[in-house]
């Protein structure tokens, strides 16, 4: 009787260092995925559309003919929905949130440990498979989430204030679809935080304060109901309320 083999993954790492890339394939390949290996960012950018496409991307700040956020950008542009993991030096909050507003997923500072890395990729895939919800026949379902005149279609990520189209950055994106899915409830700040950047995020939580915020200055302006609540020294809740 035969046994049917999972479909590896498929990780494009777009990187030029090659004592990183050969480390890289050697352990992803040993975890069970494909690599590609894309030596600068212009051969990143094809091979990120080329069929088969890959289903997460490892993406270098610094690349020698692009920036990996110029990259990321780039491929958000093109319609490219794949998972991006950065891998860079830089270690600001501003650095983190330039990265995470140009289209990437996750942000792992070199230097790092090939376990965490494994750990940050196999939180987004999960992620991945969560947000698609596949039906029986594969395909994805369009589903609406709707808190007051605040409405989210997650097939087509198209967000709307009433009458009103929002425009969202992935991570924004991403934080709007989790609060949204768990309206009416106190949201801890560590849940959210696991929920959005991955299990093994272990960045400063102030990234989430900016977040809300530009959730906020987004849904909220010119509105008299406000949705975003914070709970001090808890989280927050998303529910509708008139504001004072």
């Amino acid at each position: 009787m035969s046994l049917e083999t999972k479909p590896r993954l498929r990780v494009l790492v777009v990187d030029d260092e090659q004592k990183l890339t050969d480390l890289l394939r050697l352990e992803l390949d040993v975890e069970g995925y494909d690599v590609q290996v894309a030596g600068d960012g212009a051969s990143g950018l094809i091979q990120s559309q080329t069929n088969p496409t890959p289903d997460l991307i490892i993406l270098d700040w610094n690349l020698p003919d692009f920036s990996g956020i110029d990259i990321c950008q780039r491929i958000r542009a093109h319609g490219v929905t794949t998972p991006i993991l950065m891998l860079t030096g830089h270690d600001e909050v501003t650095d983190r949130v330039k990265a995470l507003d140009a289209g990437v997923d996750d942000y792992l500072i070199k230097p790092f440990s090939i376990d965490e890395l494994m750990a940050r990729l196999r939180a987004m895939h999960r992620r991945m498979a969560t947000f698609a919800s596949p039906s029986n026949d594969g395909s994805v379902q369009t589903e609406l989430l709707q808190v007051a005149d605040l409405s989210m279609n997650t097939r087509t990520r198209d967000v709307r204030r009433g009458d009103k189209s929002i425009h969202l950055s992935v991570k924004e994106y991403d934080l709007l679809n989790f609060i949204m899915r768990r309206s009416g409830r106190v949201l801890e700040r560590q849940e959210i935080m696991r929920g959005v950047w991955g299990e093994n995020f272990f960045g400063d939580d102030n990234l989430l304060d900016v977040y809300i915020r530009y959730l906020r200055q987004k849904i909220e302006i010119d509105s008299n109901l406000t949705l975003i609540h914070t709970i001090r020294g808890v989280g927050f809740i998303l529910r509708a309320q008139e504001a004072n």
